[in-house]
């Protein structure tokens, strides 16, 4: 089921408005706290737009999709959003629901900005119409790796559920920590139960184990196993696509989702804009606002300008990614091409390794930068 139109906006049918798509998991088996998190990024920098009159006087208006984690409705809606006659789709979370709303949108001549998706092969051949915020996978998945081993961490076991995207972070690790004398190994979660994958690790004699699998399950089941084994209490759980990131791990797991080391995406200081946005962010979300809440509000940002300077024009909102300089709440953001990646990429977000401090499960350690 779509969801309702935003606060931002009415769906307008009459041209009053310069509307953009924005595609977002709002429900299961979408990551829907990321999803919230990102709309309302979203929404707060389309209010910001239209406080300082809009497009050309025109009012910005979203209009929201759900696409639940799931491609196929992805696609459906990005074929709705052109025919209601969006100037741009913007958003989505989910790398290979991203991915098949790029194929869509680059089929129809759409321009998207995608907001949060990572996975390199955005799109199966390079194309104009699709430009990324987040940095790509093997970008923040290296620096990741060089946690890893100047944490002393060199034999890695991996517990992963079949994704490309988790095979792709996976190709990633392995190929960082083969060359320094790293080892990885993958654990299947299809064939093994949380208290098996402590068996394997054990066994393997792994010093740190990975969970590259969805949430809350099974990561949450698996993060209690391996808290509950003695074997396993010197072990170091990492979780790079960020589960820690949200309030919802806090509140499944408490003190035993602590000092599980993340990617975000998110500079040492915020810009003033960023610090502005984080206030207001934390006022609509009750609770401090993910990386993920920024990369919507600079999705706006960024289209905002494309908008005012060079019109509603499809083709050329496209052909105006090089040219795009505008300073986000996470620095100057910049479009290029970036080797290995097909659509345009800002090159490169600041990336984070952090946690949640034992000590105070509240707050986030930052373990290593890149």
């Amino acid at each position: 089921m779509d969801t309702p139109p935003s606060p931002s906006g009415t769906e307008r049918t009459d041209g009053s408005s310069v509307r953009i798509g924005a595609l977002v998991p709002l429900t299961r088996p979408g990551w829907v706290e990321a999803g919230r998190h990102l709309l309302a990024g979203l929404e707060l920098a389309v209010r910001d737009v239209n406080d300082v009159g809009g497009i050309d006087g025109r009012p910005l208006e979203l209009v929201v999709r759900d696409t639940a984690a799931d491609p196929q409705r992805a696609a459906a809606a990005v074929d709705e959003l052109a025919r209601l006659g969006v100037a741009a789709l913007a958003g989505e979370y989910h790398s290979v629901v991203a991915r098949a709303a790029a194929a869509r949108a680059d089929a129809l001549g759409l321009p998207f900005l995608c907001s949060s998706a990572v996975l390199d092969a955005l799109t199966e051949q390079p194309t104009e119409w699709v430009a990324r915020l987040a940095p790509a996978q093997s970008h923040g998945w290296r620096i990741y790796a060089d946690f890893l081993l100047g944490a002393g961490h060199s034999r890695i076991a991996v517990a992963a559920e079949p994704s490309v995207y988790w095979a792709s972070g996976t190709g990633t690790l392995r190929d960082c920590l083969a060359p320094r004398g790293g080892t990885v190994i993958e654990l299947d979660t299809r064939a093994l139960a949380p208290t098996a994958v402590c068996d394997e690790v054990v066994d393997n004699g792994a010093t740190a184990l990975l969970l590259l699998v969805g949430h809350p399950e099974p990561a949450v089941s698996i993060v209690k196993s391996v808290r509950r084994d003695p074997r396993l209490a010197e072990i170091l759980i990492g979780a790079p696509a960020g589960q820690p990131e949200f309030a919802e791990w806090k509140t499944l797991l408490g003190d035993d989702g602590a000092a599980i080391p993340f990617l975000r995406y998110l500079p040492e200081r915020l810009s003033e804009l960023g610090a502005r946005a984080e206030r207001a962010l934390r006022e609509r979300l009750a609770e401090a606002p993910s990386f993920v809440a920024f990369e919507g509000y600079d999705t706006i940002a960024v289209l905002a300008d494309v908008l005012r300077s060079h019109g509603v024009d499809r083709a050329r909102t496209a052909e105006s990614w090089p040219r795009v300089a505008v300073e986000g709440t996470r620095g100057k953001i910049r479009f290029s091409r970036t080797p290995d990646i097909s659509v345009w990429q800002w090159a490169w977000t600041p990336v984070q390794v952090v946690d949640r401090d034992p000590a105070d499960p509240d707050r986030f350690r930052i373990l290593h930068a890149g």
